[in-house]
């Protein structure tokens, strides 16, 4: 790069950083376009709607319960992956959708939740169940009645989902249609009954009322539907929308809504934000310190990073929670880690004799296989995620996916223009960018055993610490009301109290009467109610909530009340949660292999992955913090950041195996490679780490029981890339490579029998005989016995 081209790219940098970080403070336009305050935050940050249904059945079966809790979380999910559905009390249901402040609408959006079926148009003695009326069609008798006809073929319950949309038919012409996804049931049923009316009609009955009446075109058997002939494409996304409300095992009506306030409160928002720029500084000024001028030049590509991402928020309309905080904080690690890499090379290079322009282009070059291994690695596991998760999980992916994205643009970019225009304008010192210290190899493989008896001791401390909860507590972990439900108390205080004011003087009084450290207050906007959100009470402990509030804010008894609530965190839920991270591991670890062509890399990376997984989860079982939706957060975090800490190591490992040849010896190679790395390792971890502690400092505590358990996850993974990861790959290489290195040298001493059979008693060059085939012979055994105790002793003395 000459030196006019590298001011421009300063010049320019230096606009654009600014006009950016501009267009993140404070937007563009009246409307503040672009702008952090503009972004969609979920209920915890920011509050929402509130709407509480109660089934027209009065004693609903548990399954029917759980089964339209489901699918009123499936339900609300369009409006935000932060939705949620839960049960309260025997017969009733709250969804709660962050964002919005418009009861009515969400009111008119969701429809209400009736009953849907399916009907034939005459029943099989030729009587017709519905006829074409002024307007729409109508039904000729009650719904009842056609039931008894037998006339109705397909139930709501049959139906797994329905999506309105636009598509364009064989004359390229756009047109309105809904497509039906049907269950495995559904499919049966819906497959004979249009086989028996190919040109007839099947109305679409909801709520008494019949939406549709399409004819049937031909038999279909496959399991999927579509209804075309809308007049747009509003018509077709709401009749989709009636029949998705319509599915439901339970026939649902309003019992109240409301708009609610922020569950963290304004105190958590505010310590959160001021936490993450405070930890944004000082990994910055670390940066600097540490790398002199590339660190100035991640100190800018951070602050990129930063602006980038809360702009990108704001235009894919991604909504933010803690766990999406989580996600961004992961996010800045990688950041940081991919410029740790590229410049801890740098230095590497200019060591080893390089001039600090070829050092440049070497760092970058070399560095970049580690960085999109680890990031894609990463990015694999978000995308599957997004595509299996649910709530929490999708809105943790949806953020991890585009921190990934942002942070590989810059380190990869941005990083390199600046590195190469500063260099261009004249600064081309080596001081500027420092050497690196020759480091005496550490002998970390000699130290595996201990190190493994570490890891199995951390990891069994969980199940011993639960069964010791189980005999004490009667609960193996400590679960929040997201897992396993709690109670919900609704107070009306004599006063409007804000929710900074509920924080400081309610939550406090609640928390030491219940000990419940995960209590969320929720205020009615409008009203002097707030809903208590705490784990579940036993009578005597509902009564003493109530004399606290009685005694300490004067309180009128009578209003006050207690309700049973469902856990957020549906079991379906908690099981598209487990299935997604297992799907997602799977994908790692074949992407792993493919990458590395060795199974074994893969193979220990994931056990790496796992080991660090149960080891935060026995903290959470050791000091009791509470698993709730902050628990699934920490929990995808770590598996992110363990995965990439281990793909640097093994990127190096790959590399010096190359450099040293098949026949270095394996044990120096690992070594080695741990030992050159650990630089990046420390100052990753360190910087990450400092981001999560200034939160967990300055949070409320809520926050806090989400930041401490991520921070031992993060040096759990520092731990496990250096200490445990190594040996592991170096255990399965010898354990799995033994059998193979013996095959292959008496494959090797049975070809030379071979050669030298066919040459028996020819001479040799100098005039002398071969030996014979019997001498031949027991060489061949001697030097294979020979090579055998060479490699028992090598693994001995490992």
């Amino acid at each position: 790069m000459k030196k006019k081209r590298g001011v421009i790219v300063l010049v320019l940098t230096a606009i654009i950083t600014v006009f950016l970080c501009y267009t993140a403070a404070d937007g563009l336009g009246p409307t503040g376009t672009g702008a952090a305050k503009n972004i969609k935050t979920g209920l915890d940050l920011s509050g929402g709607v509130s709407i509480t249904y109660e089934a027209k059945d009065k004693n609903p079966s548990k399954e029917d319960m759980s089964d339209t809790v489901y699918k009123m979380q499936k339900r609300v999910e369009q409006y935000s992956t932060e939705a949620q559905a839960y049960q309260e009390g025997d017969n009733r249901i709250t969804v709660e959708i962050p964002g919005v402040t418009d009861a009515d609408k969400i009111l008119n959006d969701l429809g209400k939740p009736g009953s849907l079926c399916f009907i034939e148009q005459t029943d099989k003695d030729g009587n017709q169940n519905f006829v074409a009326g002024e307007k729409n069609y109508e039904l000729t008798r009650s719904l009842d009645e056609i039931r008894e006809a037998g006339s109705v073929v397909l139930e709501g319950t049959d139906v797994a989902d329905a999506e309105g949309g636009t598509y364009q038919n064989e004359n390229g012409a756009r047109e309105y249609a809904v497509s039906l996804k049907l269950t495995k049931e559904g499919k049966k049923k819906f497959a004979e009954a249009t086989e028996a009316n190919v040109g007839k009609q099947i109305a679409i009955v909801y709520d008494n009322a019949v939406l549709s009446a399409p004819t049937v075109q031909e038999a279909i058997t496959g399991g999927q539907a579509e209804i075309n002939g809308m007049d747009g494409v509003e018509e077709a996304q709401n009749l989709a929308s009636y029949i998705r409300i319509g599915s439901l095992s339970l026939e649902l009506e309003e019992l109240r809504s409301s708009v609610v306030a922020a569950q963290l409160g304004e105190e958590a928002i505010t310590t959160s934000v001021v936490a993450g720029a405070i930890g944004l500084v000082i990994v910055i000024l670390f940066m600097i310190f540490a790398y002199r001028i590339p660190g100035l030049v991640a100190a800018i590509a951070l602050i990129l990073y930063t602006a980038i991402e809360l702009i990108t928020l704001n235009a894919f309309d991604i909504t933010l929670t803690l766990p999406g905080i989580a996600g961004i904080i992961l996010g800045i690690g990688m950041a940081v880690d991919a410029n740790v890499i590229i410049y801890a090379r740098i230095r590497e290079e200019i060591a080893s004799g390089s001039s600090v322009r070829t050092a440049i282009k070497s760092g970058f070059s070399k560095a970049f296989s580690a960085i999109i291994d680890g990031n894609v690695t990463t990015l694999i596991a978000a995308l599957v995620l997004m595509w299996m998760g649910s709530g929490t999980v999708k809105g943790f992916a949806y953020t991890l996916a585009l921190g990934i994205v942002v942070s590989m643009f810059t380190a990869l970019v941005v990083s390199r223009l600046i590195v190469n225009a500063l260099y261009a304008v004249g600064i081309q010192d080596e001081k500027f960018y420092g050497r690196a210290k020759k480091r005496k190899c550490i002998n970390f493989v000699g130290k595996k055993n201990i190190f493994f008896i570490i890891s199995l001791i951390l990891i069994l401390v969980g199940p011993v610490s639960m069964m010791i909860h189980q005999k004490t507590d009667g609960s193996i972990l400590n679960y929040s009301l997201e897992f396993s439900g709690g109670t919900a108390t609704t107070v009306t205080f004599n006063e409007d109290m804000d929710i900074k004011q509920i924080d400081s003087e309610v939550t406090p009084v609640v928390e030491k009467v219940t000990g419940d450290k995960n209590v969320q207050p929720t205020k009615v906007v409008g009203t002097n109610q707030v809903i208590i959100k705490t784990r579940a009470l036993s009578q005597p402990e509902r009564e003493k909530l109530n004399q606290a509030m009685v005694d300490n804010f004067d309180v009128d008894e009578a209003l006050i009340s207690t309700e049973s609530i469902s856990s957020t965190v549906s079991s379906e839920m908690r099981q598209d949660a487990f299935v997604a991270v297992v799907v997602a591991t799977l994908c790692m670890l074949a992407y792993i292999w493919i990458r590395f062509k060795d199974i074994r890399f893969a193979s220990s990376a994931v056990l790496a992955l796992v080991h660090d997984v149960l080891v935060v989860f026995a903290f959470y079982a050791l000091a009791r913090i509470s698993v709730g939706n902050t628990f699934i957060a920490c929990m995808l975090t770590i598996v992110g950041y363990s995965i990439n800490a281990t793909i640097v190591i093994f990127d190096r490992i790959r590399e010096n195996l190359k450099k040293m040849g098949s026949r270095a010896d394996l044990t120096e190679i690992v070594n080695d490679s741990i030992t050159q790395t650990l630089t990046r390792s420390i100052y990753t971890s360190l910087t990450t780490f400092v981001m999560v502690a200034v939160l967990y400092i300055m949070g409320v505590s809520s926050i806090r029981e989400f930041a401490l358990p991520l921070m031992v996850g993060i040096v759990c993974g520092a731990y496990s890339s250096v200490c445990i990861t190594g040996s592991l790959w170096l255990v399965m290489k010898r354990g799995f490579g033994k059998n193979k290195v013996q095959a292959i040298a008496s494959k090797n001493v049975a070809a030379e029998n071979k050669n030298t059979a066919q040459t028996s008693g020819q001479k040799s060059d100098n005039g002398q005989k071969q030996p014979k085939k019997k001498n031949r012979k027991r060489v061949a055994e001697r030097l294979a016995a020979q090579e055998a105790e060479k490699n028992a002793e090598e693994n001995k003395t490992e």
